[in-house]
């Protein structure tokens, strides 16, 4: 990002919601995003899932212990907070004001039980539902991780079948074809733009 990037703010700034099922390929897309277009600045979610060994602390999630995450609740610190497969993941609210103060559009990658809950608490928020070519390629992905069991896999498989049927609930829907998120991210990036154009404009109130 450039100097004259750092200093830029945008019109209308907005909170992105890119949601979709599990191995979906929703952060790479948002990773993608993010180094192309520095209007655009990622959420960083709470959890109290285990840590990856390829994840950072603070860059992919923050890492909380069950108890961290129940005082972030307890004083207001999530704007919205779901269960997710036994595991708790929530939107810290002051880094949504933060990114919204400044003038940029803040993206936030979450399940779609915490899409609702977003839309619940900020109507106008843009949300963006990421959708596998199939069902089969996502279940590849999904096994191609080495974290998953059978039952996980099922489950997981379950769930986006039910996800994928309540789409039209959202937005937009982004086809995320194997091997190719930048295009995805491009996708996306049109949408907030001409999101951006709207009139009356989005008016999220955190």
């Amino acid at each position: 990002m450039t100097e004259t990037d750092k200093r830029m703010t945008f019109p209308n700034p907005m909170l992105v919601v890119v949601s979709g099922p599990s191995g979906v390929g929703k952060s790479t897309i948002v990773a993608q995003l993010a180094r192309r277009r520095p209007q655009v600045v990622p959420i960083v979610t709470a959890t109290t899932r285990e840590r990856r060994a390829e994840e950072v602390d603070g860059v992919h999630y923050h890492f909380l212990s069950d108890a961290e995450f129940r005082a972030l609740i307890e004083r207001d610190g999530l704007l919205e907070h779901a269960d997710n497969h036994g595991h708790w993941y929530g939107t810290p609210i002051d880094q949504v004001r933060g990114i919204l103060a400044a003038g940029r559009d803040a993206i936030l990658t979450i399940s779609p039980e915490g899409a609702r809950n977003v839309r619940k608490q900020v109507p106008d928020a843009l949300l963006i539902f990421v959708m596998p070519p199939s069902m089969e390629d996502l279940t590849e992905r999904l096994r191609g991780r080495g974290s998953e069991s059978e039952a996980s896999l099922e489950r997981r498989r379950r769930d986006a079948e039910r996800w994928i049927a309540q789409a039209g609930d959202y937005d937009h829907v982004v086809v995320n074809e194997t091997g190719h998120p930048e295009e995805a991210a491009e996708r996306i990036w049109e949408i907030i733009q001409a999101e951006a154009r709207r009139d009356p404009p989005r008016r999220p109130r955190v």
